[in-house]
């Protein structure tokens, strides 16, 4: 069975957010075959047979070009995993001094490192602006792969999402981590989840990174999703460990793309994550 992408979208005809699989270049509205909230079917235990039942079911059709993607985060709390790459490892222990060894040991540790990022209400949609805090002087996007778990914890698909990261205030002091991560436009999620992807085939695909200034680009990267050092599976349950998500969570992988040290974000730059079998996600940038 072929991979499936859900989305959340909106049309100037219709009031409100609605549901959506994109196909073909089209967005086939599951709204009007009941289907009110992503966890409707997000939460199923037989996942993709319904959604191919709905995709039978002969509701409207929008061209892509005629509809809005919002971010697939509904109701769910997001929360990331860091280090999960040598190079972030290397990239983190290059920042702070004060702090390398400890990024040096948990890159190595049986427990990963995992935060809170966002609440689903602060969570930036496809198109909208990401921030950079005004108070730092270092700022880069953080490309990565998103786990889309329910509430019992099962990796049901996989999105795109952007960890903005004050690198200087977390270099400072590893006790600053919250304030270089969780603040205004500090995370974009979308745009869409592919679903019916099992782990062995997202560990194929490709990550990109490009950042375009005054409509030229001035840096991209690329890795692959395979040089994740720790399994999904094992990442998701350390998530859920004496937790509770009844609405379900997204879970950030870690970036693996890190700019030269050299390099910070500009107000006005425009950010485009592509990942393999998801899509893309772009967002400009602006200080917060």
């Amino acid at each position: 069975m072929s991979s499936l992408k859900l989305c959340r979208f909106e049309i100037a005809s219709a009031s409100g957010v609605r549901i959506g699989l994109i196909e073909n270049e089209m967005v086939l509205d599951l709204t009007n075959v009941g289907v009110r909230r992503m966890k409707d079917v997000l939460e199923r235990t037989d996942l993709m047979d319904e959604l191919m039942r709905l995709s039978r079911a002969g509701s409207a059709k929008y061209a892509a070009g005629d509809v809005t993607l919002v971010t697939p985060v509904e109701s769910q709390e997001v929360w990331a995993a860091g280090v999960t790459y040598l190079r972030s490892k290397e990239a983190r222990m290059v920042e702070s001094e004060f702090s390398a060894n400890a990024y040096d040991r948990v890159y190595d540790a049986v427990r990963p490192e995992i935060f809170f990022k966002s609440p689903p209400e602060k969570v930036v949609s496809p198109g909208k602006a990401v921030g950079i805090r005004k108070d730092a002087r270092w700022n880069v996007p953080e490309p990565e792969l998103a786990l889309v778990l329910n509430s019992a914890g099962t990796i049901v698909g996989f999105t795109i999402g952007n960890d903005m990261s004050s690198r200087d205030i977390e270099g400072e002091n590893l006790l600053y981590l919250p304030q270089a991560k969780i603040y205004k436009g500090s995370c974009a999620v979308g745009p869409c989840i592919a679903v019916g992807v099992t782990e062995e085939d997202a560990r194929q695909w490709a990550i990109r990174l490009e950042i375009r200034r005054g409509g030229r680009s001035v840096f991209t990267g690329e890795i692959r999703v395979d040089q994740i050092k720790r399994r999904f599976g094992e990442l998701a349950e350390y998530l859920f460990r004496s937790q509770e998500f009844p609405d379900g969570a997204v879970l950030l992988t870690g970036a693996g793309i890190v700019p030269d040290d050299t390099f910070t974000l500009e107000a006005q730059d425009v950010v485009l994550i592509t990942i393999t079998g998801i899509g893309t996600l772009e967002n400009p940038v602006a200080v917060v």
